[in-house]
Formats: C-alpha cells, sequence, structure tokens
C-alpha cells in the first residue's frame, strides 16, 4: 500500500470512467428512448472534495449522456469528454491542456476499453466490481464497486496520500461543534 501511497501523492488529475465507475453500470431508458443513470451522492462529494484539495477530476467516457453533464456541472468538473472511443488522445489532450504529464495522473476504470489509458498513467485503479483483466492490471482496486462508493474511495486516498484529507475533513468537525 505504501507504493500506491508513493503515486497518489504526484497525483493532480484523476480521470474517471462514467458507466461502470460512476454509476453501477446499469443503463435505464424510457419509452421514448431517454436514458437515465443513478449517481451515488458520496461519490459526488468526494470529488468535490478532491477539487477543494487542489487536485483535477475530469471525465472520458465512450458513451455520451445528459445526465452525465448536468452530474459533472453540479459538481463543478469542467472537462467532460463523452462518446469518446480513443481515450488516449482524449488523455494526452487534457494533459496538454492542464500542463501535466502522465506521471501525474490517474485513471479510474471498469472495463477492457480502459485498459489503454490506464497503463499509460501514474496510477491506473479498477473498481471492485471491474472485468478481472481489467482488476489484474490496474495498480489499485477500490473495495467497493463502481456507482456505490468507488469513486469516493479513490478521491479519499489521493487526498490521504497528499496530507489534505484530515484538514478537510476537520473543517465538517468543527462547523458541528
Amino acid at each position: 500500500m505504501q507504493e500506491i501511497l508513493e503515486k497518489a501523492k504526484l497525483i493532480r488529475l484523476v480521470v474517471f470512467d462514467v458507466d461502470g465507475v460512476l454509476t453501477d453500470g446499469k443503463l435505464f431508458f424510457d419509452e421514448t428512448g431517454r436514458e437515465y443513470k443513478s449517481f451515488n451522492a458520496k461519490d459526488g462529494h468526494g470529488i468535490k472534495m478532491l477539487r477543494s484539495s487542489g487536485v483535477e477530476a475530469a471525465i472520458i467516457s465512450g458513451r455520451k449522456s445528459a445526465s452525465v453533464s448536468l452530474r459533472m456541472s453540479s459538481l463543478g468538473v469542467e472537462h467532460v469528454y463523452q462518446g469518446q472511443e480513443d481515450k488516449v488522445a482524449v488523455l494526452d489532450e487534457l494533459c496538454h491542456l492542464l500542463l501535466l504529464s502522465r506521471n501525474q495522473v490517474a485513471f479510474v476504470g471498469d472495463d477492457l476499453q480502459d485498459l489503454p489509458v490506464m497503463g499509460r498513467v501514474k496510477l491506473g485503479i479498477a473498481v471492485a466490481d471491474a472485468h478481472i483483466a481489467v482488476r489484474q492490471h490496474a495498480d489499485w482496486c477500490t473495495s467497493l464497486p463502481g456507482g456505490c462508493g468507488a469513486a469516493r474511495e479513490v478521491c479519499d486516498l489521493v487526498m490521504n496520500a497528499q496530507g489534505t484529507l484530515e484538514p478537510l475533513t476537520s473543517e465538517y468537525l468543527a462547523a458541528r461543534d
């Protein structure tokens, strides 16, 4: 675990896949074809805390969904790339835009299409219910499945490694007194 914490200390950007990572992977459609997704509030708060700690968050997803745009907007996530087949190209674009190297990036994925980008960043993370090949090739695996707090685990890991989790948590403790 110490090796993972050392890698997490260097992270300036955490990139999340959506379906199977920020959601449980289920896709719901109504009779008009409108798509619905369910997001975990704890994951959302973790992303907000991560951003307030100085680490950027981004989305790279193979699918397009208005609900993802709405959710990311509500969390203040500015870097949202949907409908992306080539996630590595988007990663390179993000790194260029944010003046970061791949060694400052973590990627969280769950399925085979995430493997190329996971292998090119400092910290490749799989959610607990990711495809077995993704778990085998990840640097670290969450204990919780996608859409059920896995993203919060990732945020907490990075903030803990960088020494920002305790101060942010203390703010909430102080506010209750």
